[in-house]
Protein backbone atom coordinates (compact mmCIF):
# COMPACT_ATOMS: atom_id res chain seq x y z
CA UNK A 1 0.00 0.00 0.00
CA UNK A 2 1.61 3.34 -0.70
CA UNK A 3 0.69 6.77 1.45
CA UNK A 4 1.34 10.30 0.91
CA UNK A 5 4.86 9.63 1.07
CA UNK A 6 4.64 8.63 -2.51
CA UNK A 7 3.53 11.42 -4.47
CA UNK A 8 5.49 13.62 -6.77
CA UNK A 9 5.43 16.64 -4.84
CA UNK A 10 7.23 19.10 -7.07
CA UNK A 11 11.24 21.05 -6.00
CA UNK A 12 8.78 23.78 -3.90
CA UNK A 13 6.69 21.12 -2.22
CA UNK A 14 3.79 21.50 -4.29
CA UNK A 15 1.08 19.19 -6.04
CA UNK A 16 -1.18 20.40 -8.72
CA UNK A 17 -4.49 19.93 -7.44
CA UNK A 18 -7.96 19.63 -9.02
CA UNK A 19 -11.31 20.35 -7.22
CA UNK A 20 -14.27 18.92 -9.13
CA UNK A 21 -17.84 18.85 -8.86
CA UNK A 22 -18.86 15.57 -7.94
CA UNK A 23 -22.24 15.35 -9.41
CA UNK A 24 -21.56 16.83 -12.52
CA UNK A 25 -18.04 15.97 -13.57
CA UNK A 26 -17.25 19.85 -13.91
CA UNK A 27 -13.96 20.84 -13.14
CA UNK A 28 -14.03 24.09 -10.29
CA UNK A 29 -10.47 24.93 -9.86
CA UNK A 30 -6.82 24.15 -9.74
CA UNK A 31 -4.76 25.00 -6.95
CA UNK A 32 -1.88 23.91 -5.30
CA UNK A 33 -1.37 21.86 -2.55
CA UNK A 34 1.92 21.17 -0.33
CA UNK A 35 1.38 18.36 2.48
CA UNK A 36 -0.19 19.89 5.39
CA UNK A 37 -2.72 21.69 2.84
CA UNK A 38 -3.28 17.72 1.87
CA UNK A 39 -3.26 16.07 5.84
CA UNK A 40 -5.39 19.16 6.23
CA UNK A 41 -7.80 18.44 3.62
CA UNK A 42 -7.76 15.01 4.47
CA UNK A 43 -8.57 15.41 8.01
CA UNK A 44 -11.28 18.32 7.61
CA UNK A 45 -13.62 17.27 4.82
CA UNK A 46 -12.65 20.63 3.42
CA UNK A 47 -9.96 21.74 0.96
CA UNK A 48 -7.08 23.33 1.56
CA UNK A 49 -4.32 24.86 -0.68
CA UNK A 50 -1.19 26.12 -0.55
CA UNK A 51 -1.56 30.11 -1.86
CA UNK A 52 1.94 30.32 -4.21
CA UNK A 53 1.59 34.11 -4.34
CA UNK A 54 1.12 34.29 -0.21
CA UNK A 55 3.48 31.74 0.42
CA UNK A 56 0.68 30.34 3.19
CA UNK A 57 -1.51 27.65 3.99
CA UNK A 58 -5.45 28.87 2.34
CA UNK A 59 -8.55 27.13 3.79
CA UNK A 60 -10.80 27.99 0.62
CA UNK A 61 -13.95 29.63 1.10
CA UNK A 62 -12.66 30.49 4.84
CA UNK A 63 -13.65 34.04 4.06
CA UNK A 64 -16.05 33.88 1.59
CA UNK A 65 -18.23 31.19 3.23
CA UNK A 66 -17.75 29.44 -0.03
CA UNK A 67 -16.08 26.44 1.10
CA UNK A 68 -15.55 23.35 -0.86
CA UNK A 69 -16.67 19.57 0.76
CA UNK A 70 -14.36 16.82 0.06
CA UNK A 71 -16.24 13.93 -1.08
CA UNK A 72 -13.42 11.81 -2.28
CA UNK A 73 -9.41 12.63 -2.95
CA UNK A 74 -7.87 10.61 -5.62
CA UNK A 75 -4.32 10.63 -7.22
CA UNK A 76 -2.88 10.17 -11.02
CA UNK A 77 -1.56 7.00 -11.86
CA UNK A 78 2.05 8.69 -11.61
CA UNK A 79 0.87 10.62 -8.44
CA UNK A 80 1.95 13.85 -9.34
CA UNK A 81 -1.20 15.02 -9.45
CA UNK A 82 -4.43 15.15 -6.76
CA UNK A 83 -8.50 14.96 -8.21
CA UNK A 84 -10.69 16.11 -5.05
CA UNK A 85 -14.36 15.26 -5.86
CA UNK A 86 -16.38 17.39 -4.00
CA UNK A 87 -19.63 19.61 -3.58
CA UNK A 88 -18.86 23.40 -3.29
CA UNK A 89 -20.73 25.57 -1.56
CA UNK A 90 -21.47 28.46 -3.55
CA UNK A 91 -19.17 30.10 -6.37
CA UNK A 92 -15.69 28.41 -6.20
CA UNK A 93 -14.05 31.28 -8.57
CA UNK A 94 -12.98 34.55 -6.81
CA UNK A 95 -14.94 36.47 -9.85
CA UNK A 96 -17.95 35.05 -8.68
CA UNK A 97 -18.76 32.40 -10.95
CA UNK A 98 -19.38 28.81 -10.35
CA UNK A 99 -16.62 27.50 -11.70
CA UNK A 100 -12.73 29.32 -12.77
CA UNK A 101 -13.73 27.50 -16.20
CA UNK A 102 -15.59 30.41 -18.00
CA UNK A 103 -13.12 31.43 -20.76
CA UNK A 104 -12.97 29.88 -23.91
CA UNK A 105 -9.51 30.24 -25.78
CA UNK A 106 -10.11 30.06 -29.88
CA UNK A 107 -8.45 28.81 -32.34
CA UNK A 108 -7.27 32.50 -33.41
CA UNK A 109 -5.96 32.84 -29.43
CA UNK A 110 -8.98 35.41 -28.43
CA UNK A 111 -10.31 34.58 -24.87
CA UNK A 112 -13.74 34.61 -24.55
CA UNK A 113 -16.55 34.34 -21.54
CA UNK A 114 -19.78 32.43 -22.90
CA UNK A 115 -21.91 35.09 -22.26
CA UNK A 116 -19.70 37.94 -24.64
CA UNK A 117 -20.37 35.70 -27.32
CA UNK A 118 -23.52 37.22 -29.32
Amino acid sequence: MESIDNLKFNEQGLIPAIAQEEDTGEVLMLGYMNEEALRRTLASGEVWFYSRSRQELWHKGATSGNRILVRSVWTDCDGDTILVRAKPLGPVCHTGSRTCFFQQLNEDGTIVTPQDEG
